[in-house]
């Protein structure tokens, strides 16, 4: 069985027959960037060339933000590590629901929901929040916010 990788740094997409490199239980790097971890996908999912990625830990925390996300946000890494995600990007979703702790709590993903983005110090911008669980023993959450206008 192929298991379905993306990268929360480059959103390179990758396949592996096992989850884990070798015979031991450390979790797959990314191969093209070395980034140390990837996010499982349950089936394809492909993100736009102009998607932000952001990774938090099981608690909402984020704890890296890879591709795309300083030119939607305008946000250093440095600035907002350890920082709630939804408090540091401003995560305003249209129906009123906080799919950042509805993913962490329920462990399923939530794809295309409308989503105001207003980053500290930035302005506002409208986009698209694509959300996937993390599979592992530590949690957490992989963010793609994808710009729509």
């Amino acid at each position: 069985m192929a298991h379905l990788f993306i990268c929360p740094n480059c959103g390179t997409r990758s396949t592996a027959s096992d989850r884990v490199r070798g015979f031991r239980r450390e979790a797959r790097g990314c191969e093209k960037c070395g980034f140390a971890f990837l996010f499982e996908l349950l089936d394809d999912y492909y993100p736009a060339p102009n998607a932000a990625f952001f990774a938090c830990d099981q608690s909402g925390r984020l704890i890296h933000c890879g591709r795309g996300s300083f030119e939607l946000t305008g946000l250093d890494v440095e600035k907002v590590i350890g920082r709630p995600a939804k408090e540091v990007l401003g995560l305003d979703f249209s129906d009123g629901t906080d799919y950042v702790g509805q993913v962490l709590e329920w462990g399923v993903r939530a794809q295309g929901k409308p989503v105001a983005v207003h980053a500290e110090g930035d302005l506002p911008a409208k986009a698209t929040a694509d959300l996937f669980p993390a599979y592992d023993d530590d949690g957490g959450l992989l963010l793609v916010l994808t710009p729509t206008g």
